[in-house]
């Protein structure tokens, strides 16, 4: 017992051992990625503006109905070009819609509908 219990420990450590070589920088699996002090970074430039000329989406709500103990929102997407103060120049739909539907608990027991 006491040389099966030896021989478990050491095995889990050789399993931890091997496993944290093969997630270090010095591990034949990470031989391409590894970098050295010598290597310059790569990096990107930080002054990059986003494009204005990529419209924004969002979604606005077109229709709302009570039907069957449900409420029916039906949203429409919009294409939203703003200038470069964030102000909108022009709105278009796109003709794509979303509807949710959702249980009406004003109708529930004890909820007033003032809420």
């Amino acid at each position: 017992m006491k040389r099966k219990t030896y021989f478990s420990v050491f095995f889990v450590v050789i399993l931890l051992g091997f496993s944290a070589y093969l997630d270090s920088p010095y591990s034949f699996l990470n031989k391409d990625y590894a970098y050295s002090n010598e290597q310059p970074v790569q990096a990107l430039p930080a002054a990059v503006e986003p494009s204005t000329d990529v419209p924004d989406t969002e979604e606005r709500l077109v229709k709302r109905e009570k039907k069957d103990g449900f409420i029916l929102e039906t949203y429409e997407e919009y294409e939203v070009f703003k200038d470069k103060d964030g102000h909108i120049l022009k709105s278009e739909p796109t003709g794509q819609t979303d509807t949710l539907k959702y249980w009406d608990y004003s109708k529930s027991k004890g909820i007033s509908k003032d809420r």
